[in-house]
């Protein structure tokens, strides 16, 4: 059987073990950019495969973050986590709406995402291991994926739930959080967190262009059907201090905000 790049998806979805996983997302981009992949269709899993640590509990019971001394291993795992995780996002959205006549652009943009979250996930796991400890060594919270699964029937509400709300979260806190780990002589991770910051607006550049083309193909506005989804299938509050700053060079105007701007 000829490999598409939904079947190369699904093959990083079923992957539990992470050092494989990021082996084949790398491998996967590097064949769909060579050309000559068709996209194909393919049946992501409900969850992808996942190691058998770390335990996954309530976000309430997880350990404290902070990026002193005893709280910047949790930091630097509660990241790494996340960033396992994009790198799963960025496969399923390609594969689970591959039949819905999206553009080539749509899944170079999607590839691109899954490339460098490996690179963040590899980055931060890398720092634990100088810390002396491993991904799975601490407890995870599936807060991500859950979300993910609540928007498994809908492009629109996976694009305004997962980058444009819960990823786009990381660029109000990260800076603030790199000037700590500096304050505490800790400039290696603040250097990784720097980078995944750098990143991720491209990656909230692609949520919102992605999000507004098929906002115009369903001819609705934008801000307010940002505003319906948080509201229909958000499970948290989303309150300022935003970083208007990335958010707007991202492409994300305040006018996505408004209504959580009023609020708060």
């Amino acid at each position: 059987m000829t490999p598409t790049l939904t079947t190369l998806a699904c093959g990083v979805l079923n992957c539990a073990d992470p050092a494989t996983k990021v082996a084949l997302t790398y491998a996967a981009a590097a064949a769909w950019r060579a050309g000559g992949l068709e996209i194909g269709t393919a049946q992501p899993p409900i969850r992808p495969a996942r190691p058998a640590k770390p335990d996954l509990m309530a976000a309430s019971h997880m350990p404290k973050r902070s990026t002193g001394p005893k709280g910047r291993v949790a930091l630097v795992h509660a990241l790494a986590h996340i960033e396992l995780n994009a790198i799963d996002l960025a496969w399923d959205i390609l594969a689970r709406f591959a039949n819905r006549d999206l553009p080539r652009a749509f899944f170079d943009d999607w590839v691109d995402v899954a490339h460098e979250e490996a690179e963040h996930y590899e980055a931060l796991a890398q720092r634990l291991n100088e810390f002396g400890v491993s991904y799975g060594d601490l407890p995870a919270h599936d807060s991500l994926w859950e979300s993910s699964e609540l928007t498994a029937d809908d492009l629109l509400a996976r694009l305004a739930l997962i980058p444009m709300t819960l990823e786009a979260r990381g660029l109000d806190t990260t800076p603030l959080t790199c000037a700590k780990l500096c304050g505490n002589n800790d400039e290696p991770t603040a250097l990784i967190l720097d980078r995944i910051f750098t990143d991720e607006i491209k990656h909230l550049a692609i949520g919102v262009r992605w999000f507004e083309f098929d906002c115009a193909r369903r001819n609705l506005a934008p801000h307010a059907h940002f505003e319906a989804v948080l509201k229909e299938r958000f499970t948290g509050t989303l309150r300022p201090p935003f970083n208007m700053e990335a958010r707007n060079q991202a492409g994300m105007a305040q006018g996505y905000l408004n209504f959580a701007l009023k609020i708060a």
